[in-house]
């Protein structure tokens, strides 16, 4: 027997892939599903099953095109009603893969759907839980993001969680490994552990939801509080799940379309696509295509993107660095933006040797911040870290003005005086400032490195350390 986490750090995203005398199944595969393919081919074992433990928010799952290529029966749990075929497990069916077995353990709570699956070994030992959103390392699923279509409040859904919880995943062998579908950074917890996988064990001893004496009333209150709201291609995406896709093959296929220069312009002026510049934020600042966004592919890219970008249909437009074209329409796909209709041949050198117009963002050092700060005391800084992060430390002067609320955050930044503007380390900022750029503020100053390099300089007045209660 074989399992393998396939981890994607952009997303905080783990799927599975376990084999068992030459049959093998994916658990929560992410939407370009080449790899899963390939490794199946390597050994020669047939995907005989796709489980998805929910209907995913954060992410396309790539259980249709995996399900097309391969034969393999898409299986979820009770209560699910997707728009395609799929077998629809009833509480303690097995699997079987070889000469394994799985068995679906029905665990609502996160979303009304969600299914963790147990794996036993060739001996019939309990080896392994897949426990999707349902527990995390450290922390466990959030219950707001299915409230409306389960029609439940977020304490009900909490209160759900807790009994599965309590009645389906504690009760199971201490030794077995829990591997979840998410880790830290993403949004479907609160405050994940970096560690991918555990034993149940562990988890009981540490994990805050999992205490022993905790009563139902007192994990709905630790569970619900500090939550934060989702972002807003959450729905977007679950109705994808829910109802199908366009393959990622036609999806890339559109996406990879070479523009000039002149052909990128006409395109941006005719068709209302957003342009969406990749590359380094310090790169962008030097130099970018006028109303252009920055949102850098080295980073929480996908999910800023679901965060920033309203509509998923909404056309795009890309600029990156040469070679990563691909790379962008394919990781844009996997939070459900399809329709990339082409990007800059060249990139911005191509762009700047054809004489077209460019525009720039200032970015500062915090020395060269705090001698301002020095001048004059009632600078204003902006600080666009998440109120958690704020709330742990900042400098004393500092507005807060979360990237995640740009929009309620942008009425109350000033337009006559320079506008100074850090997150942690320099990648939000920059996409704060080319957003409010692109709507046209031209007083926004980025202070490279972030918060970062301000505690490291030493000469700025913070607030006491306060540790986080909270990531989100």
């Amino acid at each position: 027997m074989t399992i393998e986490q396939i981890y994607t750090g952009c997303l905080a995203q783990g799927a599975y892939y376990i084999e068992s005398d030459g049959e093998a199944i994916v658990i929560d595969p992410l939407r370009e599903v080449e790899p899963y393919l390939e490794r199946a081919k390597k050994s020669g074992a047939k995907i005989k099953y796709v489980l998805e433990t929910h209907f995913h928010a954060d992410f396309v799952s790539g259980h249709l095109d995996l399900s097309k290529k391969t034969g393999a029966t898409i299986v979820y749990g009770p209560l699910a009603n997707p728009a395609f075929e799929a077998h629809i497990a009833t509480d303690g069916e097995i699997l079987k893969v070889g000469k394994i077995e799985i068995k679906v353990l029905h665990t609502p709570g996160h979303t009304m759907e969600s299914t963790c699956y147990l794996l036993f070994d060739e001996k019939g030992k309990e080896k392994a839980l897949f426990s999707g959103d349902t527990l995390f390392i450290g922390d466990v699923g959030r219950p707001d993001l299915a409230q409306k279509a389960a029609s439940m409040t977020q304490e009900q859904l909490a209160e759900t969680l807790y009994d599965s919880l309590r009645y389906k995943v504690m009760p199971l062998s201490d030794d077995i490994i829990v591997y979840p579908a998410h880790g830290a950074g993403s949004a479907c917890g609160k405050n994940m552990s970096k560690e991918t996988f555990d034993t149940l064990g562990h988890q009981k001893a540490t994990n805050y939801a999992l205490r022993a004496d905790m009563t139902q009333a007192e994990f709905v209150k630790e569970v619900t509080t500090g939550l934060m709201p989702p972002p807003a291609y959450f729905p977007m995406n679950v109705a994808l799940n829910k109802k199908g896709y366009d393959s990622i093959d036609e999806v890339i296929k559109r996406g990879n379309h070479a523009l000039s220069p002149r052909e990128f312009e006409v395109a941006a002026n005719e068709t209302g696509a957003l342009v969406l510049d990749t590359r380094d934020p310090q790169n962008f600042a030097h130099g970018f295509i006028p109303n252009a966004i920055n949102i850098c592919i080295d980073g929480g890219f996908a999910p800023w993107v679901g965060s920033l970008i309203p509509d998923v249909k909404q056309e795009l437009l890309i600029v990156a660095e040469d070679g990563r074209e691909a790379e962008v329409v394919t990781r844009l796909a996997r939070v459900g933006y399809d329709y990339c209709i082409g990007f800059l041949n060249g990139g911005m050198e191509a762009w700047t040797k054809a004489g077209m117009e460019t525009d720039t963002i200032r970015s500062i050092e915090p020395a060269e911040l705090a001698d301002i700060m020095e001048r004059q005391p009632s600078a204003y800084v902006l600080d666009v870290r998440k109120k958690s992060e704020f709330d742990s430390e900042h400098i004393v002067q500092a507005e807060n003005g979360p990237l995640d609320n740009i929009n309620d955050v942008m009425a109350s930044v000033p337009r006559h005086q320079p506008v100074y503007v850090h997150c942690a380390g320099g990648y939000r900022s920059m996409i704060f400032a080319s957003i409010l750029r692109a709507r046209g503020f031209d007083n926004l100053i980025d202070i490279k490195g972030g918060f970062k390099e301000i505690q490291e300089t030493g000469r700025f007045q913070l607030t006491a350390y306060v540790c986080p209660s909270t990531l989100l």
